[in-house]
């Protein structure tokens, strides 16, 4: 909930500087690649977070070396998000961050089939999880556009 929480906010938040007169944010697109940054800044640095083991369990067993590869996750989504900002990347990064949510949504599906631990609650059931994800593809798509 809070990657979306992060979205939202930063979306919102970022869409009122634009109005309030900051050109550089004066545009649903902008304000949108902000809100899409501060998500993906606050999913991959959690991978080095108190949640780093319980995102290593949700890697599906058939997956090699779970711990490279929530690491791995973790720096592209950093520079995904820091891409997003930049002008001449940003539609690439945006691109590159809907194929990384595809590649890491089969470690979804493994957490909540499996009914496994997430910060010490339940992780999201798939329905929802699955609706969340594809909020989260569109608002790359969009900041793609």
């Amino acid at each position: 909930m809070a990657p979306l929480i992060a979205l939202f906010a930063g979306w919102g938040l970022a869409r009122v500087v634009g109005l309030l007169g900051v050109d550089v944010l004066d545009g649903w697109q902008s304000a949108l690649r902000v809100g899409v940054a501060l998500m993906f800044l606050l999913t991959g640095f959690a991978h080095w977070s108190k949640l780093r083991a319980d995102m290593i369990a949700m890697v599906p067993p058939w997956l090699p070396k779970p711990g490279l590869l929530v690491t791995v996750t973790g720096v592209l989504e950093i520079v995904g998000a820091v891409g997003v900002l930049v002008p001449v990347t940003a539609r690439a990064a945006a691109i590159c961050l809907a194929v990384l949510l595809l590649a890491m949504f089969p470690a979804n599906v493994h957490a909540a089939v499996k009914r496994l631990d997430f910060g010490g609650r339940p992780a999201t059931p798939l329905v929802p999880r699955t609706v969340m994800q594809v909020v989260f593809l569109a608002a790359c798509v969009g900041a793609a556009l």
